[in-house]
């Protein structure tokens, strides 16, 4: 006759192999409910329910890992581990969290920007401009996503040229802040310094578009070494990080448009600046031509009354000159003699018009 057998364990092993089945069987679920009874304890420790009409469970975290603001009565989802405690009490220890319908994630919203306001993250005077024409551009979006398809096509047709490093990335979900978080940390540890930062996402729900509130992601737009430029959604949406981040973008296509200019704006621009500048340069040249000429008739004329003075000053000393000449005074009756005068000796005498030799008789000094 067969026994009936049965397993034996002290209540440590039993809730050991719980644990173990709950592991195999479920390492990880996603559950939704309303929160009740949330409390801090010890400043780190993080207790709640989470509830729906018919049950409610207990749930467990590290607040560290607490990324949004909870409060009774908001309807989240939580990723977590179901665990038996040693107390022989089932929880789920939760790992991640994100508010649920639209309520609850306004109220989430609300509570948090609140916060970082305070803290003066959203200030105007924090946030840095983008450059002009960007060489290289990292960005951060599910390349599979038609946001990005459009904001790759626009920037090529606005201005081309540009190096961009693209991390793919899961933009929603309970596991999209986490990939989110990766991928900035990438780009921004990126060898080559980026000139700008591009997260972009196509419009979506509030709970589409939830994992652009998480507290740690936005701080870490906040605290980006590189500028950033943020596109998330249609136009009415808003987002932490499209209020933290350095330049916002109502879409990704708005996104495109402000990270580059218009090749065609540039040329235009261009050419009306080579135009103006011509213009300028001719009235440059003009101005400077009459200058020049200015200063030349300056120069001639100078240079005739200094010609007019020198002509004056040669006919003066050439009168001098003349007055001098030994031929005027003989023109005037007077004579000139050459030779050693004592008695006897012979001189010559010139006149005006003669030259006479003469022998001199007498010879007395004055």
């Amino acid at each position: 006759m067969e026994k009936n057998l049965q397993l034996l364990f002290s209540v440590s092993d039993f809730i050991a192999v719980t644990n173990q089945t709950l592991e195999y069987a479920y390492p990880s679920v996603l559950l939704e409910g309303e929160v009740e009874s949330f409390k801090v304890n010890q400043g780190k420790l993080v207790f709640f329910n989470l509830k729906d009409s018919q049950a409610s469970v207990g749930c467990f975290m590290m607040l560290f890992a607490l990324r949004v603001p909870l409060e009774d009565g908001m309807k989240v989802i939580i990723k977590g581990r179901p665990k038996l405690t040693t107390f022989g009490k089932f929880s789920i220890t939760v790992d991640a969290i994100k508010p649920a319908g639209e309520g609850s994630i306004k109220r989430g919203f609300e509570l948090l920007k609140a916060t970082l306001d305070k803290e003066g993250l959203f200030a105007p005077d924090r946030k840095r401009t983008l450059p002009i024409m960007p060489r290289r551009v990292g960005v951060l979006a599910s390349v599979e996503s038609a946001g990005y398809a459009d904001f790759m096509k626009i920037v090529d047709e606005r201005w081309g040229g540009v190096e961009f490093s693209v991390y793919h990335t899961r933009v929603q979900g309970i596991d999209a802040p986490d990939a989110l978080l990766g991928g900035l940390a990438a780009l921004n540890q990126s060898e080559t310094q980026l000139d700008a930062i591009v997260i972009i996402r196509g419009g979506g729900s509030a709970d589409d578009l939830s994992a652009f509130n998480d507290e740690a992601l936005v701080r870490a737009v906040a605290a980006s070494r590189t500028p950033t430029l943020v596109g998330v959604g249609h136009e009415t949406d808003t987002t932490l990080c499209d209020l933290v981040a350095d330049v916002r973008a109502a879409t990704p296509s708005n996104a495109a448009q402000l990270l580059v200019p218009d090749k065609k704006d540039v040329a235009a621009r261009a050419a009306d600046r080579v135009g103006n500048l011509s213009l300028r340069i001719v009235q440059i040249v003009g101005q400077r031509s009459q200058y020049v000429a200015s200063l030349q008739e300056d120069a001639l004329t100078h240079i005739a009354s200094k010609c007019e003075a020198s002509l004056e000053k040669v006919e003066r000393l050439t009168q001098v000159l003349r007055s001098y000449d030994p031929r005027r005074v003989l023109e005037r009756g007077y004579a000139l003699m050459r030779g050693d005068p004592h008695p006897g000796s012979t001189i010559e005498i010139e006149t005006y018009t003669h030259t006479l030799t003469a022998e001199v008789q007498t010879y007395e000094p004055k």
